[in-house]
């Protein structure tokens, strides 16, 4: 059976077709684009992505307005069923917004906007999104926000270190992030918020093909499961 994933696009949206051709070109299969204010999902999801942008201006917090729109109930019904679902930077917001992720996102400390490519140490490796990856590996993969110090309070860091669940972390300072997470999972692992866009490191004319493993292993532990 072919692989079907599902793009969730918000007003306000400029990664939406590049998460879209990533996963078309890993999987071969085109992703099925998803308007905020439908109601529902297609069926027989095997993966849902919320790729970055800027939801709504950023208007309130960032991710606040989008984690309240139709679809996102049943992105979190999707989620609690097992599918994976994947949020990039404002999709990372999101998650957080919608109370599927731990921690909120913040402005950057340095209160610019950051847009550049940054190194990343894989600390799980035994997940879903991160299989393709060693434990301890250093990858390239670009940034591209004003919003991404990451925050949570000491027991929930204290808990995401302990579980495994945070999946990379910035191998230099960044925005502030506390203890510089830069991805995190959900207790059961089929969840991932990141800031950084693997979408935009898979192809060599992109300048580096670092985030091709991530959809990669997601393509193939759902299609070999």
């Amino acid at each position: 059976m072919a692989f079907r994933s599902a793009v969730i696009t918000f007003p306000g949206y400029n990664c939406d077709r590049d998460m879209a051709v990533a996963l078309e070109q890993v999987s071969g299969t085109p992703a099925i684009r998803v308007w905020h204010g439908d109601a529902s999902l297609p069926d027989r999801l095997d993966f849902i992505a919320l790729p970055g942008g800027f939801s709504y201006g950023d208007y309130l917090r960032s991710g606040a307005m989008a984690a309240r729109s139709p679809i996102m109930q049943a992105v979190i019904e999707a989620a609690g069923r097992g599918v994976p679902v994947l949020g990039v930077c404002n999709g990372f917001q999101v998650l957080t917004e919608a109370g599927l992720l731990p921690g909120a996102l913040m402005r950057n400390a340095s209160q610019n906007f950051i847009c550049r490519t940054v190194p990343l140490k894989v600390e799980n490796s035994q997940s879903l999104f991160t299989a393709g990856y060693e434990a301890g590996q250093i990858v390239h993969i670009p940034v591209a926000h004003h919003d991404g110090n990451y925050f949570a309070d000491e027991a929930t860091l204290d808990r995401l270190e302990g579980e495994g669940r945070v999946a990379f972390r910035y191998a230099e300072q960044v925005n502030g992030s506390i203890r510089d997470i830069a991805g995190v999972l959900n207790e059961a692992g089929n969840v991932l918020g990141m800031m950084p866009h693997p979408e935009r490191a898979i192809d060599p004319a992109h300048g580096g093909t670092d985030g091709r493993a991530l959809f990669e292993s997601a393509v193939k532990g759902l299609v070999e499961a």
